[in-house]
């Protein structure tokens, strides 16, 4: 369902509200999940300004200037664009770059070549977060524990070997689900944040110049008498946006009005007097800059102040790695990636699932980064490319949605959509000129994502259109189907991917065993372009021959998982049963031949054949039972 602006329904995947206690408890599990990681950004972004590879000189000027910039770049692209407008589209409630296209996939399947554009779009976009969600847990768990440098010089040795620690403890408690640990994210951040606030205010005290900042007029001064400056330091200001992503892609486990209420009410204002508390501080005393949100606070807290750091960069961490094992789920259901086994870790809680595959590649990629990088500020120079490039990209999809909506309001939203864009492309442009000292990195990441997305999708649409010549609609298989074929006692269930025609392993079957079971289904499973499906949307049935063929469709979400099991007890309600050891289930595998001779793109058939032999068994996708299972496959020659 599409939810244009101005009708804020987007929390329409949750329960309806009971009172304030229950926005109050979805707000405080907002802070735990959403904000880690842009409400630990103070710990580099600051810094960054004056400390990184294109650091500007320390004097009051340019930190006024530096904040400026930062205080109404997070008002644009956060609270303006994210908060107050993107969270009004939603696809039943969820929310994302793949939830979005989807939603845009369906306002322009009557122009394909739109939809063609706009699903590179957001595929890509959705590659580019695999970059993002490896940097994070590096950059922030990294800028974390150097806190302890600060402690005292002797921990100096220690900073990367304590990092890589967190990080494998971290990534290991996945499989056994974070349910346990993540009822104390939101009280951690809340901690957090009043910390931020503490910190950063107590210093605005004895500075209160620094509040001159809040006028824009200093951010576009600087701008226009140093507009080469103001470029290199976008990319150290940016550092303060990364994860607002997260607000959309989150939006399904909480709704729109938590995640508004918890950024203007605590998260916002927080990180701000933060800023502005660290500018204040080098204004004070510029030897700070070597580390000036730890240095905000006195030596007794130091410590302390580490360890509540270290916690919440972990819940940072968690967010994006979560995020990486959803976003691999709807590429999954849509078609983009292989059959990839997922586990729920709760019984009660859909969203949180683990994706084993994912986890250990990603625990491998960020203890290489650590170990390649060594500190936080390195690894802040691959920061930014690919978030500011997953944010152009979602920008445009929003404003082809809105724009497909029609109106005048349409016109105003695509209005503002292209001045955030514009802004956005400053900002991904300056990002770039950190590409040599590592920001390749993310941008790597996501063409080899992206580039196995695509084949894998281009190859499954080959095979199905080569397949799909030799096909025979159901109708004219009953014509076929004599009395004279030989019938077997029991039930054949037969997988296909087009209800229209009878499933292509039925006829490889017929042809070389020449025998019919008693009782036949066509079972198809349907990819839905919307999240979840409630069990009364679940199920269709089609009765071809009373007692012996029917048809049968099966819907999934593509947030979900599809459990055939499950959804053959659903079909009892059409009347059919299934006595487990009297059923088996045919299931076809098509693979494309190797190339008779080598060509410029032959390297992508044997991608999308490794990718084919190191993908899980049908069958233990769809959680069926491998005794009662036959697997037939055939071979396409392109």
């Amino acid at each position: 369902m599409i939810h244009p602006p101005g009708n804020d329904t987007s929390t329409s995947a949750l329960p309806p509200p009971k009172g304030k206690r229950v926005l109050a408890g979805l707000t405080l599990a907002t802070l735990g999940v959403v904000y880690g990681d842009i409400g630990t950004s103070p710990l580099y972004a600051f810094k960054e300004a004056f400390t990184g590879s294109h650091g500007l000189a320390l004097n009051e000027l340019n930190v006024i200037a530096v904040l400026s910039m930062t205080f109404w770049s997070v008002s644009l692209i956060v609270s303006l664009k994210y908060v107050s407008l993107v969270l009004r589209f939603d696809n039943r409630g969820e929310g994302g770059i793949l939830a979005l296209l989807a939603l845009v996939a369906r306002l322009t399947r009557e122009r394909p070549r739109l939809a063609w554009t706009m699903g590179t779009v957001g595929i890509f976009g959705a590659s580019l977060f695999y970059g993002d969600a490896v940097l994070t847990p590096a950059i922030s768990v990294l800028s974390a524990v150097e806190g302890l440098s600060v402690v005292t010089p002797a921990f100096d040795r220690w900073v990367v070997p304590v990092t890589i620690g967190v990080l494998v403890a971290l990534f290991s408690i996945q499989r056994g689900g974070t349910g346990a640990v993540g009822r104390l994210f939101g009280p951690v951040m809340v901690l957090w944040f009043l910390a931020l606030a503490v910190l950063g205010g107590l210093s605005i005290a004895q500075t209160p110049a620094v509040l001159a900042a809040l006028d824009p007029s200093r951010a576009l001064s600087f701008a226009i008498h140093s507009p080469g400056l103001t470029f290199l330091v976008l990319g150290a200001v940016f550092l303060a946006i990364t994860g607002a992503e997260a607000l959309y892609a989150d939006m399904g486990h909480f709704g729109a009005k938590p995640i508004r209420l918890a950024w203007f009410a605590l998260v916002f204002p927080a990180l701000m007097v933060n800023y502005f508390g660290q500018g204040a501080l080098v204004l004070r005393d510029p030897g700070a800059i070597k580390n000036p949100f730890y240095l905000l606070a006195s030596g007794d807290w130091l410590l302390p102040l580490v360890g509540l750091a270290t916690a919440a960069t972990v819940i940072a961490s968690q967010a994006t790695i979560s995020g990486a094992f959803s976003l691999t789920q709807q590429a999954t259901r849509l078609g983009y990636l292989p059959r990839i086994p997922v586990k729920h870790t709760s019984e009660t809680e859909r969203g949180q699932i683990y994706v084993s595959h994912v986890n250990w590649t990603m625990l491998i990629l960020v203890v290489l980064l650590v170990l390649a990088f060594k500190n936080s500020s390195a690894i802040a120079s691959a920061y930014g490319i690919a978030v500011s490039g997953t944010m152009i990209l979602t920008t445009s999809l929003i404003a082809v949605l809105g724009f497909s909506l029609g109106g005048r309001r349409s016109l105003l939203m695509l209005a503002v959509f292209t001045l955030i864009g514009l802004a956005e492309v400053v900002f991904f442009a300056a990002n770039a000129t950190k590409f040599a000292e590592g920001g390749w990195f993310p941008i790597a990441c996501g063409l080899v994502v992206f580039t196995m997305l695509t084949t894998w999708k281009r190859a499954e649409t080959v095979i199905a259109g080569r397949e799909g010549r030799h096909r025979i609609p159901v109708d004219d298989f009953l014509k076929i189907c004599g009395p004279d074929i030989p019938r077997v006692e029991g039930t054949a269930v037969y997988l296909s991917p087009d209800s229209d025609y009878v499933p292509t392993v039925l006829l490889h079957n017929l042809k070389h065993n020449k025998v019919l079971h008693e009782r036949m289904v066509f079972l198809t499973i349907v990819d839905s372009d919307v999240p979840r499906l409630a069990d009364t949307e679940r199920t269709e049935v089609r009765v071809l021959e009373r007692g012996r063929i029917y048809q049968a469709r099966l819907h999934f979400g593509f947030m979900e998982e599809p459990d055939v099991p499950r959804g053959l007890k659903l079909l009892e309600r059409h009347g059919l049963r299934f006595e487990p050891m009297q059923t088996t289930f045919f299931l076809g595998k098509s693979t494309i031949a190797r190339a008779a001779k080598a060509g410029l793109f032959t390297w992508r058939r044997e991608l999308f054949r490794w990718m084919q032999r190191n993908s899980p068994a049908t069958a233990e996708y769809f959680g069926l039972q491998p005794e009662r299972v036959i697997e037939l496959g055939t071979r396409v020659t392109l």
